[in-house]
């Protein structure tokens, strides 16, 4: 796939995902106390089983973008302190893993069914700020240099 095309779906999956996120920590989280315990576990629970069926696929299209880009980088990826765009893309991918561990513990947690309230705020929570730092990242490295 030429690089253009990969960008295009690596955007459309980040959209979709980092959407995703934002909505959940910024609309969801502020209707938490207004809903009671009881409705938001139900909320809850209806998410994760619209996630667990369309995230994969969200999940595998945005990695496998954000790989195949990434190749196309691997000789500035074999210097990490080389330059500022390979240290800014060597930081946005950790991150991005990060991200991907969250996601997987979070599946496993619903469908084992021990994902609670607290866990479910946790990690949207921690996967935001991971998103934010990402998003800014994928500008930053092409107009940030030391």
């Amino acid at each position: 796939m030429n690089h253009a095309a990969l960008v295009t779906v690596h955007l459309f999956a980040a959209i979709m995902f980092v959407g995703t996120v934002f909505f959940e920590v910024l609309i969801l989280e502020g209707i938490r106390k207004p809903v009671g315990r009881e409705t938001m576990r139900t909320v809850e629970i209806a998410i994760g089983r619209r996630a667990r069926r369309i995230m994969p696929f969200v999940m595998i299209a945005l990695y496998g973008a954000g790989v195949s880009m990434a190749w196309q980088y691997r000789d500035a990826l074999a210097h990490p302190f080389g330059s500022s765009f390979a240290t800014l893309l060597w930081l946005k991918i950790v991150l991005a893993l990060s991200v991907l561990a969250h996601f997987i513990t979070a599946i496993t947690l619903l469908a084992t069914g021990r994902m609670t309230s607290r866990h479910f705020k946790i990690i949207h929570i921690s996967v935001f700020c991971h998103v934010v730092l990402i998003v800014f990242l994928a500008k930053a490295m092409f107009y940030i240099s030391w």
